[in-house]
């Protein structure tokens, strides 16, 4: 027989994960913080695994993971029962918390929240690698992803290709690639990128028959700043299309070659969970979506 998982301790591990210490765990849950660490310890006890990275902030292990978002879970289907019987709290807007990538979140993701009344959301932005795992430690209920395999506990359904086209500044072009075979050249001129975990112009550059893109890289960590970077002459970079055409049209970038892109395939994932917010949220994404990506 399977050991029950009292709501006072789980409710506990999930006040220490969001608020980063025991202290300001009891301070949240209005107790000690001796009551706080003996829950979480007899919550240790009754599963058999250690749950928590004891560093600042405290983080969980795979383990306590498993139990934050089966917390988490809880909150919200709790939170739906209530609102469904008329007893939400007056003023109490219905949370949603959604991790989603830099690139969806400045071209097609906001006006898909705009279809859905009532809800107030949280997004976390991440790489669209990793954001499965934001999933994965209950950190958010949904996530825009690359994964197609449902992380435990979550559905996934496709929403399309978000394209990216290889683009640069008309002064960049000439100046930094020149009549050179552009494999060649990309492999030495500067490239802007996002960030660190940023692979997308080397896998370009490898597609194209070299090893990755040059060495010389400029970070730039937002989407519109990536696309402004480019426009403005810093180096090359993969661009999603819908940003890159007007900026074609205009002149301002050119089309590196015509020919060649990279297409990132999009999935929604979201806990299994018969929740109304979720539901309306998911028609909402997977609509927008449709009338934006590629299928």
């Amino acid at each position: 027989m399977m050991p029950e998982l009292p709501l006072d301790q789980i409710r506990t591990l999930l006040a220490v994960v969001d608020e980063g210490t025991f202290d300001a765990a009891a301070a949240a849950l209005h107790v000690t913080p001796s009551a706080v660490s003996q829950r979480v310890k007899a919550l240790e006890q009754r599963t058999g695994r250690v749950l928590l990275q004891r560093t600042k902030p405290v983080r969980p292990t795979e383990s306590g993971a498993v139990l934050v978002r089966y917390a988490r879970q809880l909150a919200r289907l709790e939170r739906d029962a209530w609102g469904e019987l008329g007893l939400s709290g007056a003023g109490e807007p219905t949370r949603v918390s959604v991790a989603v990538n830099a690139d969806s979140l400045a071209t097609w993701f906001l006006p898909a929240l705009t279809r859905v009344a009532g809800l107030c959301f949280e997004l976390h932005r991440e790489d669209e690698d990793h954001t499965a795992a934001l999933l994965r430690e209950g950190l958010v209920m949904a996530a825009v992803t690359t994964a197609a395999d449902p992380v435990p506990g979550c559905t996934v359904r496709p929403l399309g290709r978000m394209r990216y086209l290889p683009v640069a500044a008309p002064e960049f072009t000439a100046a930094r690639l020149g009549e050179r075979p552009l494999p060649e050249a990309l492999a030495e001129a500067p490239a802007v990128l996002f960030d660190r975990k940023d692979d997308f112009q080397d896998a370009f550059v490898r597609r194209l028959g070299r090893g990755s893109a040059g060495p010389h890289r400029h970070l730039v960590p937002t989407s519109e700043g990536f696309l402004d970077a480019v426009a403005a002459g810093l180096g090359w970079g993969m661009v999603p299309e819908v940003q890159a055409h007007p900026l074609l049209a205009e002149g301002r970038l050119v089309l590196l070659a015509p020919e060649e892109w990279m297409d990132v395939t999009l999935y929604w994932q979201q806990w299994r969970l018969d929740s109304p917010a979720l539901a309306a949220l998911a028609e909402a994404v997977t609509a927008t979506a449709a009338e934006t990506l590629r299928r």
